[in-house]
This record gives structure tokens, sequence and C-alpha cells, in this order.
């Protein structure tokens, strides 16, 4: 039974309550639900740093909560992972997923084809085929060939293809019947019987190999179930353990389970459990366990622990730090700070040890901003940055002290419709990076009066620009009893302009934070080309990467332009006619402007 909250605090301040936590600093075994767990490990780590002054405040700072709020982790059987590894589902989640993996019926019918139908009328063939066809002993095992076949049909419903009066099986089952009832077939039974005799017989000399029984996807999911319930829910694992989570089925679990030892486990499952895997973000990348920038947007704060750790010289306060940033959201009120439950660098407890980082806060969270942008337009190019990982981005910015903040949809306001201050900011932004560039001319954007608005600001103006772009009413009708909305807020081809003018993000964050990614523009702009001409490319998918290879292919100089142009049009070349005929248009169009 657990403790409550203030005993907890009162032992953890003695001298053996103090004991522990150090060795829970050295160990790193402990787990944290929520960043203030990670309060009073901060007092012991103050305390073995020669800080008695600053741990005395913090502890005196906790006190007045320390009767409702845990301020302490729990002990763990494995350690903390390292502060520079993220995963992409914890074991509970993989394990939920792994829990609502139930029998596939198209697959449960084919293996019953496989495994009851196929045997059965192997044996029917078989019959049929014996010497003493038609004798008493033939006719009265077919008597119980026939009691079989109604039992297992009653038995096994997934598949029907036994049920087809036309095929062979039915055929065999139809002669059988009668033969042992003592009716002579008729010249047209007689010869579809030969047929499927012969047609049987010639399809199993081909298949020489007979079909060895495997388990279904569901019990191999349920398998790595039970193998992941013996690790902590709300963590990740280390390489070693994912191996053995997806090993082939052991001697010891086909004794327990009946599931045939070595059996490999699926792609499907392996898939789900891989995804616990603890790992620097740059090596799930590289693997594929992150497909998407949506998936990396719901990883950002364990990102952007990575990143606000790393400053630390000390090891066992990296561990710590980055444990308390990928702690959940805390399940109290706010007692610190108005936004207590997202910015957990403003904790009490996390200050306290910013003098031991090597950076100040304000310049920490700008490289956390730049590294985490980088990070995801170097491995999604043509996609941009997901509205989840803007609002990640958007709250670093505020404590990098950012000139502007980011821009978040809607972009504008629902009432009046008219642009907000963060569009023009934006606009400008782009205005002042792209003007004169392949960008602004392949869109037809005057960026010079794009940019005297913005500073006028402009912003019905603004509003009217966009809508006039794209040949829309700036208002977009509704119907007599409601009143018209703003097209900026409701008009998808309108607010598409407003991404083009605005780069939604991009200029801001090369201009603001100095986000240059590492595989440098040229790369990410014939990576953008590759996704837009992809043949699963949808027409919304292949505009933004288009856009985004325009922002690229921008920002190189003339030389790496004159390059991956005629990288493109190398590969525009060995593309199908129809996939070359939908990119004739923009790549013409490209051609003229550059």
């Amino acid at each position: 039974m657990e403790l409550p909250p203030a005993e907890v605090f009162a032992h953890c301040l003695t001298d053996e309550g103090l004991a522990r936590l150090r060795s829970l600093l050295d160990s790193g075994r402990y787990e944290m639900r929520a960043p203030e767990e990670a309060a009073l490990l901060v007092v012991a780590w103050l305390l073995r740093a020669g800080e008695a002054d600053a741990a005395a405040g913090l502890v005196e700072e906790l006190r007045p909560h320390a009767h409702e709020v845990r301020f302490a982790p729990r002990p763990a059987r494995l350690p903390s992972p390292g502060p520079e590894l993220v995963h992409r589902r914890t074991v509970g989640e993989a394990a939920a997923l792994l829990a609502r993996r139930g029998p596939d019926a198209a697959v449960e019918a084919q293996r019953e084809a496989l495994t009851v139908w196929r045997p059965y009328e192997d044996e029917l063939l078989a019959h049929w085929r014996r010497a003493d066809a038609h004798g008493p002993e033939w006719t009265a095992d077919g008597v119980v060939l026939l009691e079989r076949y109604r039992s297992l049909a009653a038995a096994h419903t997934h598949c029907t293809r036994h049920l087809d009066p036309k095929s062979n099986a039915a055929v065999l089952r139809e002669a059988l019947e009668g033969a042992v009832a003592g009716r002579a077939p008729s010249p047209r039974a007689a010869g579809l019987l030969r047929h499927a005799l012969d047609s049987m017989s010639a399809k199993r000399e081909k298949e020489r190999q007979p079909y060895r029984e495997r388990p279904a996807h569901h019990e191999l999911a349920a398998l790595v179930l039970r193998r992941l319930s013996v690790h902590p829910v709300d963590r990740g694992l280390p390489q070693e353990a994912v191996e053995a989570l997806v090993g082939p089925v052991t001697t010891e679990e086909s004794r327990d389970g009946g599931l045939p030892a070595g059996t490999a486990v699926p792609s499907s499952v392996r898939e789900i459990a891989a995804s616990v895997l603890d790992a620097p973000v740059e090596v799930l990348l590289e693997r594929g366990a992150i497909p998407s920038a949506e998936v990396l947007a719901e990883l950002a704060s364990q990102v952007i622990a990575t990143y606000e750790a790393q400053g630390y010289a000390d090891t066992s306060l990296r561990t710590l730090i980055a444990a308390a940033h990928r702690s959940s959201r805390p399940r109290y009120t706010g007692y610190w700070i108005p936004e207590y439950h997202v910015v957990v660098s403003e904790l009490p407890w996390i200050r306290a040890v910013d003098p031991w980082h090597r950076h100040e806060r304000a310049a920490r969270a700008r490289a956390t901003l730049t590294r985490l942008a980088e990070t995801s337009l170097a491995a999604f190019p043509g996609t941009g940055l997901p509205v989840l990982l803007l609002c990640a981005l958007s709250r670093i910015a505020g404590r990098a002290e950012l000139p502007t903040e980011l821009l978040l949809e809607p972009f504008a306001d629902d009432f009046s419709g008219a642009a907000s201050r963060l569009v023009l900011d934006a606009a400008r932004h782009a205005a002042e990076l792209l003007r004169g560039t392949v960008y602004e001319r392949y869109y037809g954007i005057d960026f010079a009066a794009v940019r005297d608005m913005a500073e006028a600001d402009d912003r019905e103006g603004f509003t009217r620009l966009c809508a006039d772009r794209a040949g829309r009413p700036v208002l977009v009708p509704q119907p007599a009893h409601w009143r018209a909305r703003p097209a900026l807020t409701r008009d998808p081809a309108v607010i598409e302009q407003a991404r083009i003018l605005t780069t939604f993000n991009l200029a801001t964050l090369v201009r603001e934070a100095g986000v240059s990614p590492e595989p440098g523009w040229a790369a990410l702009a014939k990576a953008a080309f590759t996704e837009a001409r992809a043949p699963a490319a949808t027409a919304k998918r292949a505009a933004r990467a288009w856009r985004h290879l325009l922002f690229h292919l921008s920002l190189c100089d003339r030389a790496e332009q004159t390059l991956v142009l005629a990288w493109i049009d190398a590969e525009a070349s060995r593309l199908p006619a129809r996939a070359a005929a939908l990119l004739a248009l923009p790549l013409a169009q490209l051609r003229l402007v550059a």
C-alpha cells in the first residue's frame, strides 16, 4: 500500500530517506508519473552538490503542498532511459494495441481451409483411390468419412468453400453418399467423378510439400503481450529487451502455450512490439519507426526532454531532468505557474538546477526550438511542420524570447474576418526572405507589396489578397438564417493562399531561429520532389510537397539550383507517361521562373 504524500515527504527528508534518494540518483532505477515527482530527487542532488541553502529553500517552497502532492519518485526494476533516448510507444500503449488483436475472419477462413478441409479432402481422395473400391470395408469406411464431414461442417464455419456443389470435393462426397446407399451413378455423375479424381490428383502431385500449420497472428500477438507484461507500463525498453519480445517461440513457451517452437512472430506484431524501443530520435527515423511528421510531433515532448537535458554536465542530473520532462502531465491543479501543466522547465525544482546548465534558459530554449524544427524538416522535407508540432514549437518559442510568435490556425478572427497579427508577421518574414526568388516568381507574388501591407498592419487588405488569389469572395456565403463566414477561416482555397504567402512558419523559423537542416536545402528540395511525384500522393499532398520544394529551392544558391533542376529533369524523364503528364505543366513553369 502506498504511503500518503505527507509521510513520503517527511521520510525522504530523514537521513535514511536522503540516502535512498541518492541511491536512486546513482542507479537511475526510478520512475515518475508526473514532473513533480522529481522535486525531492533535485533536493538530494543539490545537497550532494554542496548547495544546502538552495536545497532548504526548495524544501520550504514544497512543504505547504506536501500533504496532497507526491514529490518523490517510485523505485523501478530497470534504470531510467538515457536522456538521449525516445520511444514511439510505452509498454502499456503497445500492450493495449496487441490486446485488441483478435482473429481475422479472412485469415481464419484460410487457416481452416488449409488445416481442416484440405486434410479431409486428401482422405476423401485417398478413399476413392483405394484398390477395394465399393467393397464392404470400403463402404463402411465411407460411412465414417461422411459422418466426420457432418461433424466438421458443424464445428468449423469460417470456410464455406466446401459447400459449393460444383467443387471437386463436393462431387466426391455426393458420389460417396450414392455409393454407400447402393445407388448406381448416372453417366453424367460418373464423368464428373472421373474428372474430379483426375483434377484433384494432378493438383496434389504439384503440391508435394505438405502444409505446416502455423499459429494465427492473434495467438502470436497474445504471446508477445505476455512477454510485455513483465515490464513497467509507462516507459520504453532497451534494444536487448525488444529483441526478446519479437524473438521466435521458445521451447518453454511451446510447452506452456501449445505454439510450435521456433515459430517467427509476424511482421505486423513485430512492428507494434518494436515501437517501444528506446533509441535516439535519429535512429528511430533511420529505421522507419517514425513514419511521418505527425508521429514525430507526438514524440515532441520526449525530443524536447532530450535537447533540454543535454546541457547538464552531470550524468545523474541529465537523466533526472529528462525523466521529469518525459513524465505525463501533472494530475494536480496549478500551484506554481499559470501554465504548470505544459511548461516543465518553469517548475521550481527544475529552475533550481539552472546554474548547472551550460546555457542560459533563453539560449537553451532557442537551441531546442532550432534542433526540433531541423529534425522534422530534414526527415520530412515535403510535409512541413504539422499543427501538433507547431504547438510544441510555439511554447518553446515563448521561452526562447523570439521577437515574434509562431503562426497557428485559424488565420483570422471568426467574427471580423480580418487576418490576425501573426499572419501579417509571418507574411513579412516570408517577404523579406523570399523576395526575388523562385518561390516569388512561381506563385506570382509581389512580396514588396506584401511586406508593405504587413508593416502597415493592413489585415483586411491581406484577407482580400488571399481571397483574390484564390478567386473567391472575402466572405463565404451561408444559409439565409446564418451570417456570412470569413473566407480566411472557412474556405480551404483562401486558407491555402495564406499558407503560400506566409510559408506557414518556415520563413519565420529560418529568419528568427536560424533553422538550417543539416542535409542542406538542395537535398531537401530533391526529397520534396520525390514526395510530390510519389504514386500514392494525393493532389493535396503533392501540392504541399511542391510548395516545400519551391521553398527549399529558393534557399539554395544559383549553382545548387542548377544542379537540383538538372536532377529533377532527369528524374522526371524516367516517370511513367501518366505521371509525367501530370507534372509537365508545373515543371515547365518551374524551368521558366528559374
